[in-house]
Protein backbone atom coordinates (compact mmCIF):
# COMPACT_ATOMS: atom_id res chain seq x y z
CA UNK A 1 0.00 0.00 0.00
CA UNK A 2 1.14 3.54 -0.80
CA UNK A 3 0.46 4.29 2.77
CA UNK A 4 3.01 1.82 3.49
CA UNK A 5 6.18 3.15 1.48
CA UNK A 6 5.15 6.72 2.44
CA UNK A 7 5.44 5.15 6.82
CA UNK A 8 9.06 4.19 5.72
CA UNK A 9 10.07 7.28 4.29
CA UNK A 10 8.11 9.50 6.55
CA UNK A 11 10.54 7.08 9.32
CA UNK A 12 13.26 8.22 7.61
CA UNK A 13 13.00 11.46 7.27
CA UNK A 14 11.76 12.18 10.94
CA UNK A 15 14.85 10.33 12.54
CA UNK A 16 17.54 10.35 10.81
CA UNK A 17 19.30 9.63 14.37
CA UNK A 18 18.18 6.13 14.37
CA UNK A 19 19.15 5.61 10.66
CA UNK A 20 22.35 6.75 11.98
CA UNK A 21 22.78 4.30 14.70
CA UNK A 22 21.64 1.64 12.56
CA UNK A 23 24.25 2.17 10.02
CA UNK A 24 27.24 2.14 12.93
CA UNK A 25 25.75 -0.52 14.73
CA UNK A 26 26.23 -2.58 10.63
CA UNK A 27 30.13 -1.59 11.37
CA UNK A 28 29.39 0.87 8.52
CA UNK A 29 31.26 4.38 8.41
CA UNK A 30 29.02 7.75 7.64
CA UNK A 31 30.39 10.64 5.52
CA UNK A 32 28.10 14.14 6.59
CA UNK A 33 27.88 15.93 3.38
CA UNK A 34 26.68 19.45 3.81
CA UNK A 35 24.32 21.74 1.53
CA UNK A 36 24.14 22.30 -1.87
CA UNK A 37 26.25 19.87 -4.11
CA UNK A 38 28.68 17.11 -2.50
CA UNK A 39 30.32 14.18 -4.78
CA UNK A 40 28.19 11.75 -2.50
CA UNK A 41 29.06 9.33 -5.27
CA UNK A 42 32.79 9.42 -4.18
CA UNK A 43 31.91 8.97 -0.86
CA UNK A 44 29.41 5.66 -1.92
CA UNK A 45 31.93 4.35 -4.11
CA UNK A 46 34.17 3.94 -1.21
CA UNK A 47 31.88 1.60 0.93
CA UNK A 48 31.11 4.96 3.30
CA UNK A 49 27.55 6.52 3.41
CA UNK A 50 26.75 9.55 2.61
CA UNK A 51 23.85 11.24 5.04
CA UNK A 52 22.94 14.78 4.80
CA UNK A 53 23.44 17.58 7.10
CA UNK A 54 20.82 20.58 6.18
CA UNK A 55 20.46 21.34 9.90
CA UNK A 56 17.13 21.30 11.98
CA UNK A 57 14.52 22.99 13.75
CA UNK A 58 16.34 23.79 16.56
CA UNK A 59 16.97 26.71 19.30
CA UNK A 60 20.24 28.08 18.16
CA UNK A 61 22.55 28.39 21.44
CA UNK A 62 26.19 27.00 21.45
CA UNK A 63 26.45 28.39 18.03
CA UNK A 64 25.99 31.60 18.65
CA UNK A 65 29.69 31.64 20.08
CA UNK A 66 30.55 31.31 16.04
CA UNK A 67 28.06 33.30 14.28
CA UNK A 68 26.50 36.75 14.15
CA UNK A 69 22.94 36.54 14.66
CA UNK A 70 22.15 37.69 10.70
CA UNK A 71 24.17 34.44 9.15
CA UNK A 72 22.17 31.52 7.08
CA UNK A 73 19.80 29.46 9.55
CA UNK A 74 20.59 26.49 7.76
CA UNK A 75 24.49 26.85 8.29
CA UNK A 76 24.04 28.14 12.16
CA UNK A 77 21.91 24.91 13.10
CA UNK A 78 24.39 22.32 11.40
CA UNK A 79 26.96 23.67 13.68
CA UNK A 80 24.64 23.79 16.55
CA UNK A 81 23.65 20.04 15.75
CA UNK A 82 27.41 18.95 15.69
CA UNK A 83 28.19 20.91 18.82
CA UNK A 84 25.35 18.93 21.20
CA UNK A 85 27.28 15.28 19.66
CA UNK A 86 23.32 15.03 17.33
CA UNK A 87 26.45 13.61 14.56
CA UNK A 88 29.02 11.66 17.00
CA UNK A 89 30.03 8.46 15.29
CA UNK A 90 30.46 10.07 11.92
CA UNK A 91 33.87 9.65 10.25
CA UNK A 92 34.07 12.91 8.66
CA UNK A 93 31.99 16.13 7.40
CA UNK A 94 32.02 17.80 3.54
CA UNK A 95 31.52 20.81 2.75
CA UNK A 96 31.22 22.58 -0.70
CA UNK A 97 32.56 26.12 -0.84
CA UNK A 98 29.81 27.16 -3.33
CA UNK A 99 28.74 30.02 -0.95
CA UNK A 100 30.14 32.88 1.88
CA UNK A 101 27.92 31.15 4.64
CA UNK A 102 28.96 27.47 3.63
CA UNK A 103 33.35 28.78 4.01
CA UNK A 104 32.55 29.74 7.22
CA UNK A 105 31.02 26.45 8.15
CA UNK A 106 34.22 24.61 7.37
CA UNK A 107 36.25 26.73 8.90
CA UNK A 108 34.43 27.01 12.36
CA UNK A 109 33.33 23.37 12.37
CA UNK A 110 37.11 22.62 12.66
CA UNK A 111 37.21 24.63 16.53
CA UNK A 112 33.31 23.63 17.06
CA UNK A 113 33.50 20.18 16.44
CA UNK A 114 36.71 19.16 15.92
CA UNK A 115 36.34 15.17 16.65
CA UNK A 116 34.48 15.17 13.25
CA UNK A 117 36.87 15.79 10.54
CA UNK A 118 36.22 18.61 8.19
CA UNK A 119 36.84 18.10 4.52
CA UNK A 120 36.48 20.85 2.24
CA UNK A 121 35.66 20.85 -1.70
CA UNK A 122 36.29 23.61 -3.28
CA UNK A 123 34.03 24.27 -6.89
CA UNK A 124 35.75 26.64 -9.35
CA UNK A 125 32.86 29.91 -9.65
CA UNK A 126 33.13 29.88 -13.27
CA UNK A 127 32.39 25.76 -13.50
CA UNK A 128 31.85 25.80 -17.59
CA UNK A 129 35.64 25.64 -19.32
CA UNK A 130 37.59 22.87 -19.85
CA UNK A 131 40.22 24.12 -17.16
CA UNK A 132 37.27 24.05 -14.17
CA UNK A 133 37.05 20.61 -15.13
CA UNK A 134 40.52 20.08 -13.96
CA UNK A 135 40.20 22.39 -10.77
CA UNK A 136 37.06 20.43 -9.59
CA UNK A 137 39.04 16.92 -10.48
CA UNK A 138 41.73 18.30 -8.40
CA UNK A 139 39.37 19.27 -5.70
CA UNK A 140 37.86 15.23 -5.89
CA UNK A 141 41.51 13.91 -5.47
CA UNK A 142 41.88 16.04 -2.22
CA UNK A 143 37.94 14.78 -0.87
CA UNK A 144 39.60 11.26 -1.85
CA UNK A 145 42.87 11.09 -0.30
CA UNK A 146 41.59 12.95 2.83
CA UNK A 147 38.31 9.96 3.10
CA UNK A 148 41.24 7.20 2.97
CA UNK A 149 43.39 8.78 5.35
CA UNK A 150 40.52 9.36 7.60
CA UNK A 151 38.66 5.97 6.91
CA UNK A 152 40.96 3.83 5.44
CA UNK A 153 38.87 2.85 2.75
CA UNK A 154 40.20 2.65 -0.42
CA UNK A 155 39.28 4.26 -3.73
CA UNK A 156 38.58 2.86 -7.47
CA UNK A 157 37.75 4.68 -10.67
CA UNK A 158 35.69 1.04 -11.58
CA UNK A 159 33.27 1.16 -8.43
CA UNK A 160 33.24 4.88 -8.55
CA UNK A 161 31.44 4.47 -12.29
CA UNK A 162 28.81 1.71 -10.15
CA UNK A 163 27.68 4.77 -7.77
CA UNK A 164 27.76 6.85 -10.75
CA UNK A 165 25.88 4.75 -12.05
CA UNK A 166 22.82 3.89 -9.16
CA UNK A 167 23.12 7.24 -8.52
CA UNK A 168 22.17 8.28 -12.20
CA UNK A 169 19.20 5.51 -11.73
CA UNK A 170 18.21 7.05 -8.52
CA UNK A 171 17.29 10.52 -10.38
CA UNK A 172 15.35 9.02 -13.33
CA UNK A 173 13.42 7.58 -10.38
CA UNK A 174 13.25 10.81 -8.44
CA UNK A 175 11.92 12.56 -11.29
CA UNK A 176 9.16 10.32 -12.16
CA UNK A 177 8.08 10.11 -8.51
CA UNK A 178 7.91 14.00 -8.59
CA UNK A 179 6.16 13.70 -12.31
CA UNK A 180 3.92 10.63 -10.86
CA UNK A 181 2.98 12.84 -7.47
CA UNK A 182 1.53 15.47 -9.59
CA UNK A 183 -1.84 13.48 -10.69
CA UNK A 184 -1.96 12.75 -6.90
CA UNK A 185 -3.40 15.22 -4.90
CA UNK A 186 -4.06 13.25 -2.20
CA UNK A 187 -0.61 12.60 -1.40
CA UNK A 188 -0.16 15.60 1.47
CA UNK A 189 2.64 18.46 1.03
CA UNK A 190 4.17 17.16 4.51
CA UNK A 191 4.01 13.50 2.81
CA UNK A 192 5.63 14.72 -0.97
CA UNK A 193 8.32 16.33 1.47
CA UNK A 194 9.09 13.06 3.74
CA UNK A 195 9.81 11.69 -0.12
CA UNK A 196 12.63 14.08 -0.73
CA UNK A 197 13.75 14.30 2.98
CA UNK A 198 14.15 10.60 3.52
CA UNK A 199 16.90 10.42 0.37
CA UNK A 200 19.52 12.36 2.15
CA UNK A 201 19.39 9.72 5.21
CA UNK A 202 18.63 6.40 3.99
CA UNK A 203 21.39 4.95 1.02
CA UNK A 204 21.21 5.27 -2.70
CA UNK A 205 19.91 1.27 -2.59
CA UNK A 206 17.61 1.46 0.25
CA UNK A 207 16.15 4.73 -1.42
CA UNK A 208 15.74 3.67 -4.61
CA UNK A 209 13.98 0.39 -3.68
CA UNK A 210 11.46 2.63 -1.87
CA UNK A 211 10.98 4.91 -4.66
CA UNK A 212 10.00 2.00 -7.15
CA UNK A 213 7.33 0.45 -4.93
CA UNK A 214 5.87 3.95 -4.64
CA UNK A 215 5.98 4.57 -8.23
CA UNK A 216 4.69 1.08 -8.79
CA UNK A 217 1.42 2.03 -5.71
CA UNK A 218 0.82 5.42 -7.62
CA UNK A 219 0.25 3.70 -11.45
CA UNK A 220 -1.94 0.94 -10.11
CA UNK A 221 -4.23 3.24 -8.07
CA UNK A 222 -6.38 5.96 -8.79
CA UNK A 223 -5.84 9.53 -8.22
CA UNK A 224 -7.61 11.11 -5.64
CA UNK A 225 -10.64 13.12 -6.12
CA UNK A 226 -10.02 16.04 -3.81
CA UNK A 227 -9.85 19.09 -5.20
CA UNK A 228 -6.61 21.26 -5.08
CA UNK A 229 -4.89 24.78 -6.16
CA UNK A 230 -1.78 23.18 -7.73
CA UNK A 231 1.12 25.66 -7.12
CA UNK A 232 5.13 25.22 -7.56
CA UNK A 233 7.81 26.00 -4.78
CA UNK A 234 11.03 27.02 -5.24
CA UNK A 235 13.56 27.99 -2.42
CA UNK A 236 16.34 25.81 -0.43
CA UNK A 237 14.25 24.31 1.98
CA UNK A 238 10.61 23.36 2.47
CA UNK A 239 10.69 20.90 5.12
CA UNK A 240 9.09 23.33 7.83
CA UNK A 241 6.29 20.77 9.25
CA UNK A 242 4.03 23.52 10.41
CA UNK A 243 4.44 25.38 6.43
CA UNK A 244 3.86 21.69 5.10
CA UNK A 245 0.35 21.47 7.10
CA UNK A 246 -0.30 24.93 6.42
CA UNK A 247 -0.47 24.17 2.87
CA UNK A 248 -2.53 21.38 3.06
CA UNK A 249 -5.23 23.19 5.32
CA UNK A 250 -5.35 25.50 2.04
CA UNK A 251 -5.78 22.97 0.18
CA UNK A 252 -2.91 23.67 -1.97
CA UNK A 253 -0.49 20.90 -3.86
CA UNK A 254 2.80 21.25 -4.71
CA UNK A 255 3.15 19.88 -8.64
CA UNK A 256 6.59 20.74 -9.23
CA UNK A 257 9.61 22.38 -7.04
CA UNK A 258 12.60 24.17 -8.04
CA UNK A 259 14.21 23.24 -4.23
CA UNK A 260 17.73 22.93 -3.40
CA UNK A 261 17.09 19.81 -1.30
CA UNK A 262 14.57 18.46 -3.56
CA UNK A 263 14.10 18.34 -7.07
CA UNK A 264 17.27 20.72 -7.70
CA UNK A 265 19.19 17.84 -6.61
CA UNK A 266 17.87 15.23 -9.39
CA UNK A 267 17.67 17.37 -12.52
CA UNK A 268 21.55 16.61 -13.71
CA UNK A 269 23.08 12.76 -14.76
CA UNK A 270 26.44 12.23 -15.14
CA UNK A 271 27.24 10.85 -18.70
CA UNK A 272 29.64 8.06 -17.52
CA UNK A 273 33.08 8.15 -19.34
CA UNK A 274 36.43 6.68 -19.56
CA UNK A 275 37.85 8.98 -16.83
CA UNK A 276 35.43 8.77 -14.22
CA UNK A 277 36.53 11.71 -12.28
CA UNK A 278 36.46 13.69 -15.07
CA UNK A 279 32.97 12.38 -15.95
CA UNK A 280 31.90 13.39 -12.50
CA UNK A 281 33.48 17.08 -12.71
CA UNK A 282 31.19 17.38 -15.82
CA UNK A 283 28.23 16.70 -14.52
CA UNK A 284 28.87 19.39 -11.83
CA UNK A 285 29.67 21.56 -14.88
CA UNK A 286 26.56 20.74 -16.61
CA UNK A 287 24.36 21.95 -13.45
CA UNK A 288 22.43 25.18 -13.76
CA UNK A 289 19.55 27.22 -12.33
CA UNK A 290 20.41 27.12 -9.21
CA UNK A 291 20.97 29.99 -6.67
CA UNK A 292 24.25 28.72 -5.45
CA UNK A 293 25.72 28.56 -9.03
CA UNK A 294 27.48 31.07 -10.90
CA UNK A 295 24.46 32.17 -13.71
CA UNK A 296 25.18 35.62 -14.76
CA UNK A 297 22.26 35.09 -17.41
CA UNK A 298 20.10 34.45 -14.63
CA UNK A 299 18.92 31.44 -16.58
CA UNK A 300 17.04 29.98 -13.29
CA UNK A 301 14.09 32.60 -13.50
CA UNK A 302 13.07 31.54 -16.98
CA UNK A 303 13.28 28.12 -16.22
CA UNK A 304 11.14 28.16 -12.77
CA UNK A 305 8.34 29.89 -14.89
CA UNK A 306 8.38 27.16 -17.60
CA UNK A 307 8.66 24.28 -14.96
CA UNK A 308 5.74 25.78 -12.88
CA UNK A 309 3.77 25.96 -16.10
CA UNK A 310 4.28 23.16 -17.97
CA UNK A 311 2.91 21.30 -14.50
CA UNK A 312 0.01 23.28 -14.65
CA UNK A 313 0.46 25.44 -11.15
CA UNK A 314 -1.80 28.18 -10.86
CA UNK A 315 1.10 30.48 -8.65
CA UNK A 316 4.84 29.81 -7.39
CA UNK A 317 5.57 29.76 -4.02
CA UNK A 318 8.97 30.91 -2.72
CA UNK A 319 10.25 29.56 0.59
CA UNK A 320 13.20 32.03 0.77
CA UNK A 321 15.30 30.86 3.94
CA UNK A 322 16.22 33.79 6.59
CA UNK A 323 19.53 35.65 5.29
CA UNK A 324 20.56 33.36 2.30
CA UNK A 325 22.24 35.74 0.28
CA UNK A 326 21.98 34.06 -3.29
CA UNK A 327 18.17 33.27 -2.76
CA UNK A 328 17.97 37.25 -1.67
CA UNK A 329 19.64 38.20 -4.95
CA UNK A 330 17.20 36.27 -6.98
CA UNK A 331 13.90 36.81 -5.20
CA UNK A 332 13.02 40.35 -7.13
CA UNK A 333 13.95 38.77 -10.97
CA UNK A 334 11.19 35.74 -9.90
CA UNK A 335 8.92 38.01 -8.30
CA UNK A 336 9.09 39.98 -11.51
CA UNK A 337 9.16 36.58 -14.33
CA UNK A 338 6.19 35.35 -12.41
CA UNK A 339 3.84 38.51 -12.29
CA UNK A 340 4.93 38.77 -16.16
CA UNK A 341 3.99 35.27 -16.61
CA UNK A 342 0.23 35.77 -15.45
CA UNK A 343 1.14 33.99 -12.49
CA UNK A 344 0.34 34.54 -9.21
CA UNK A 345 3.85 34.60 -6.66
CA UNK A 346 4.25 35.09 -3.06
CA UNK A 347 7.60 34.57 -0.52
CA UNK A 348 7.78 33.04 2.92
CA UNK A 349 10.69 33.73 4.65
CA UNK A 350 11.71 30.87 7.54
CA UNK A 351 14.67 29.98 9.25
CA UNK A 352 15.40 27.16 11.74
CA UNK A 353 13.92 28.42 14.73
CA UNK A 354 10.52 29.42 13.50
CA UNK A 355 7.96 27.99 15.60
CA UNK A 356 5.06 30.34 15.29
CA UNK A 357 3.56 30.20 11.66
CA UNK A 358 0.97 32.29 11.67
CA UNK A 359 1.95 35.21 9.73
CA UNK A 360 2.77 32.41 7.30
CA UNK A 361 -0.58 31.31 7.09
CA UNK A 362 -2.19 34.70 6.44
CA UNK A 363 0.22 34.93 3.34
CA UNK A 364 -1.06 31.89 2.24
CA UNK A 365 -4.64 32.19 3.30
CA UNK A 366 -3.90 35.63 0.92
CA UNK A 367 -1.98 33.23 -1.94
CA UNK A 368 -4.82 30.52 -2.67
CA UNK A 369 -7.31 33.48 -2.80
CA UNK A 370 -5.55 35.00 -5.27
CA UNK A 371 -5.38 32.02 -7.41
CA UNK A 372 -9.08 30.73 -6.96
CA UNK A 373 -10.29 34.66 -8.16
Amino acid sequence: MISDVLAKMQAAAENPQALKERYLAEGRKIVLTAPVYTPAEIIHSMGLVPMGAWGGDTQLNAAKKYYPAFLCAIIQSITELGMRGVYDGVSAILVPSLCDSLKVLGENWKYAVPEIPFIPMTYPQNRKPEYALDFTVAGYRRVIRDLEQITGSSFSEERLKESMALYNEHNALMRQVSAELAAHPEITAAERSAIFKSAWFLCREEHCGLCRELLDELKNSSAGTEKKIPVAVTGILADAPGLLKILDENGLQIVADDVAAESRQYRTDSVIGEDALYSLARKFSARNCCSVLYDPEKKRVEALVKTAKAAGARGVLMILTKFCDPEEFDYPLIRRACTAAGLPFVSIETDRQMENHEQAATIIETFRDMMED
